[in-house]
């Protein structure tokens, strides 16, 4: 327990609090400038990174001096002999450790959009029935994941596929802070192998998906979309039949023109409902379009090689015949299958953003040696 403060104050030292604390004032002098609002763009975004910041500097601060207390506590106890307070004195202290040093992996978080909310959108690939099955197995460990971590999820759009539990795709808005950040691990082609429950002879199926972590976009800007840009389409929303077939147009096509961007929206009862969302998703893929040719341009400024983004096998999932998960861009993997699709993700994203992290420090390199978890 004396180690409480020592951890702290090295932690500290790597936040360089003092500079932050610094930068926010620098940045409070700037929003008192008369002309801020001359252009209300960079002005919006300078109150974000103003209130960002204080925010995680007072989070510091308060841990700051919560860790101090429980310091003077323990050295008290120490001097007294007092051991009645032993147990809850060491509770505190492993919950003070714990939020360190989930702070520390946050600061990974680093990126402009990182803590913004997500568009995670999931596409059905390569093996049929089974894989628009695989679909609907994702979105429920995504949802589960959001749960877990207290963030809300909206299902934006759906497209049925062709069994009642099928889906040929899915987009999903998750709400809450740092969303986008960790989401944007799951990028790339998840790979299902099972015992398929649509064969009658009991046939090992290899199923794909592709998934999207997109940033939510803020209206008018991060991105501006021309009307001129834009075709919007209406057309008859689809399903399995039965009374929620829509009889009316209500389903939206809006094609970007300058990029070739398609976005279609069917899953609201209204026109106006759909054409809001395409708008919200197409905002965020235009944007991504553009992240994606910063990347490029840097990675080679850096010589590093980019692959083609649905080429990446982001991650296998393996029912039969033996269970594991396996991350094939970290190494990482896990026997656990089950907790994992129940939306137990925390692992296997913090081990890819600390590979991410580190391979955008050093440059290329080989894929960090995978951790196994316990059985």
């Amino acid at each position: 327990m004396r180690r409480c403060n020592n951890v702290f104050s090295g932690w500290r030292c790597i936040f360089d609090l003092a500079t932050k604390e610094q930068t926010v004032v620098q940045l409070e002098e700037q929003v008192e400038r008369p002309d801020l609002w001359d252009n209300p763009q960079d002005a919006q975004r300078l109150f974000r990174q103003l209130a960002h910041l204080k925010e995680e500097v007072t989070t510091w601060r308060v841990l700051e001096q919560e860790a101090k207390s429980l310091q003077e506590l323990i050295e008290l106890a120490v001097q007294e002999a007092d051991f009645s307070l032993r147990d809850s004195l060491e509770a505190e202290s492993r919950s003070i450790t714990s939020r360190i040093a989930s702070l520390e992996f946050q600061a990974t978080l680093s990126g402009e959009y990182d803590a913004r909310n997500a568009i995670l959108a999931i596409h059905s690939g390569a093996g049929g029935t089974d894989s628009q099955d695989w679909v609907n197995i994702l979105m429920r460990m995504y949802i589960g994941w959001a749960e877990r971590h207290g963030y809300e999820t909206e299902i934006m759009d759906m497209s049925p596929g062709e069994e009642l539990t099928g889906i040929k795709r899915v987009v999903l808005g998750v709400k809450g802070k740092y969303a986008y950040g960790y989401l944007k691990a799951e990028r790339g082609v998840h790979r299902l192998v099972r015992i398929s429950p649509y064969s009658d002879y009991d046939q090992r199926q290899t199923s794909f998906a592709l998934v999207e972590g997109l940033p939510e976009v803020e209206e008018q800007t991060d991105v501006t979309l021309r009307p001129e840009d834009l075709r919007i389409d209406a057309f008859r929303a689809g399903g399995h039949g039965g009374q929620n077939v829509q009889k009316t147009s209500t389903a939206v096509r809006i094609t970007h023109l300058p990029t070739g961007i398609v976005v279609t929206c069917q899953n609201e009862r209204s026109q106006r409902q759909n054409k809001e969302f395409a708008l919200k998703i197409l905002r965020a893929r235009v944007m991504d379009l553009e992240l994606q040719r910063r990347a490029e341009e840097q990675a080679q400024l850096k010589g590093q090689h980019i692959a083609p983004e649905f080429g990446n096998q982001a991650r296998s999932y393996v029912l039969h015949p033996y269970q594991m998960v396996k991350d094939h861009r970290t190494g990482y993997e896990t026997p656990d299958t089950q907790r994992v699709l129940e939306g137990d993700l925390d692992e296997l994203i913090q081990a890819y953003l600390l590979y991410a992290l580190r391979s955008q420090e050093s440059g290329p390199s080989a894929p960090a040696k995978g951790t196994r978890n316990p059985t």
